[in-house]
Parts: structure tokens; sequence; C-alpha cells
């Protein structure tokens, strides 16, 4: 939030905690076409970058900073989200998985939900958030793309398909959670590396992209199932 409306003195120094930082900096509002769900969202005058960069501004010898991905709603996280709260027997009783959390847009849908992010910004983000919405979730904070999928009944994948890099690592992780029984659920506006030959669409709605910031006018996005290789 701002000062105005936090009541807070925004922070300006990158080295100060994360949760700190973005409940000073951020704005906890209601995500649009999702009323129901509320997150720290970053707007013009948030400074994220103060985040993400060392204090004294050199990057030597630091690892690249994650993009803040988690700071803003995605139309495929949005679609999600939204499918979940209309459809609440989709998620009701089962374990579920919200992979690539990012803000956990999804995870507030699903109100009860383990999340996987590897952001550490990000992690802190999904702390936030839940506690925002009342949800109680589960945070890994590790890439789980390489290895066996979690026991969980149910995988929600928004916005996973952004990058060719990214879609080439998380297609064979939706195979193995397929091969271990496990339903998957993508959100997608249709992007570029979206796996088209594997989803079946199953609902549409129209949202906008990354929160509507860049004046993005909602478009129609999809929920897909993602179906096993043919033979």
């Amino acid at each position: 939030m701002n000062e105005n409306v936090a009541g807070l003195t925004p922070i300006h120094r990158a080295d100060l905690d994360p949760a700190e930082f973005i409940k000073a900096n951020m704005r906890l509002q209601p995500v649009p076409s999702l009323p129901e769900i509320r997150l720290y969202t970053a707007h013009p005058g948030s400074g994220l970058r103060r985040l993400l960069e060392p204090e004294d501004g050199s990057h030597e010898h630091a690892a690249e900073p994650q993009p803040p991905y988690w700071a803003y709603a995605w139309a495929g996280g949005a679609v999600l989200a939204r499918y979940v709260l209309d459809r609440p027997s989709t998620v009701a009783g089962r374990r579920v998985l919200d992979l690539g959390a990012g803000s956990g847009l999804v995870g507030a849908g699903a109100r009860e939900v383990t999340a996987a992010e590897i952001d550490r910004n990000g992690i802190v983000a999904l702390r936030l958030n839940a506690e925002a919405n009342g949800v109680a979730i589960i945070i890994i904070g590790e890439d789980i793309s390489a290895g066996p999928p979690p026991s969980v009944d149910v995988v929600l994948a928004g916005d996973v398909f952004y990058g060719q890099a990214v879609a080439r690592r998380i297609v064979p992780f939706l195979d193995r959670c397929l091969a271990a029984g496990i339903e998957v659920l993508v959100g997608d506006p249709g992007r570029a590396w979206l796996p088209r030959r594997r989803i079946r669409l199953l609902g549409e709605y129209q949202v906008s992209d990354v929160g509507g910031n860049g004046g993005s006018a909602p478009k129609p996005s999809g929920i897909f199932a993602f179906l096993p290789s043919e033979p």
C-alpha cells in the first residue's frame, strides 16, 4: 500500500524486509473480474526496482533477480481462480497444487492449496496474500518441475507457457502428473507456447492481463484440461 492508504511511510531501501516493503509500497486491492480476492499489487509508485536490486546498485557476484511476476494478476491465473470460485466442486475436498504460483491468485480461489514458487519475493507475497484472503496455504519454495509431482489430486497451472524454455520444462512435469493420476487444469490467454494439441477447452472468461496495469482491456482467456500425449 502507499502512504495515504496504509498510514505508513514508504520504504526506499532495497535491503529491507520484503514483507515490510510490500505492505508499505504496494496496494492491497480487489483483482479485476475477481472482487472476492484481494492482492498486494504493484502500481506506478511502487518502486519495485528497490526491492530487486542491491542497495548500492551493484550486480557484481549477485544472481540476476527474478522479474516481479508476483506483483501482478496475470490472465491465466485470473481465469483459473474465477473458474474455481464459480465451480467449487473442482477443488472441494481435493489436494491442490498451484504451480508457479506467483502472487497466489489461483490459490486464493482454491482456498486450501500447496503453492510452488521459486522467487524469494514471490514467496513473501504469497504468504501476505494468503493471509489477506484467509487462505490456508503450504509453500514449496523451490523448482519442482524436474522431479516427481507432490501428493496432490489436481494441479492448477496458470500462465506457465509464457516462454519456450519454461514450456519445455513444464510439459514433461505435467505429463508425470497425468501418469500419477493427477488432473491438470491450465489457465492461459493464448500465449505463444501454449501446447494447443494437448489441451481441451473447459471454459472461457473475459479478463485483463497483468492486472490491467498497462491499460489492457479484458479479452478472452481459457481454462483447459491438459491431455495425455497421443501414442
